[in-house]
């Protein structure tokens, strides 16, 4: 079939010949979306909308991992340093240990197991209680010097 014979046959309405075309097509609506309420500032009920409310500001428990400083939590200098691409020689000695048992291993992305490996090998071990909370992991027990 041609194209001039196709177009010819193309009676389609512009709702039919979009994707999905059951529903009414939004380019033939008299109201403008830009101009009404922004629908985040309706309440729920009044959307019509049954499901939980995620916007609700919900209780986080800080742990010590948290990302973001918030007011008054400013970056320790070594790891300000570090994301200005100043690394101090533990930093160094590590990312240099992980990079080789990468090239050794032929591994791109070491998993968690062989990372701890590698720390193990550089001579760290635990010898004071974490700082940080962690639900539902016991603590192991601290190695004596």
């Amino acid at each position: 079939m041609d194209l001039e014979a196709q177009s010819a046959g193309d009676t389609a309405t512009e709702p039919e010949r979009r994707e999905g075309g059951d529903g009414p097509s939004r380019r033939l609506s008299d109201v403008d979306r830009r101009a009404g309420l922004n629908r985040r500032q309706i309440s729920a009920e009044e959307a019509g909308y049954t499901g939980p409310d995620r916007r609700a500001k919900c209780e986080r428990r800080d742990t010590g991992l948290e990302r973001r400083r918030g007011p008054g939590r400013r970056l320790a200098d070594d790891r300000k340093s570090a994301e200005e691409g100043e690394m101090n020689s533990y930093q160094f000695e590590f990312v240099m240990a992980i990079q080789t048992y990468k090239k050794v291993n032929k591994r791109l992305y070491p998993t968690w197991t062989e990372i701890l490996e590698i720390v193990q090998q550089l001579g760290y071990r635990k010898v004071e209680p974490r700082e940080i909370q962690l639900d539902n992991c016991p603590e192991p027990g601290l190695q004596t010097l």
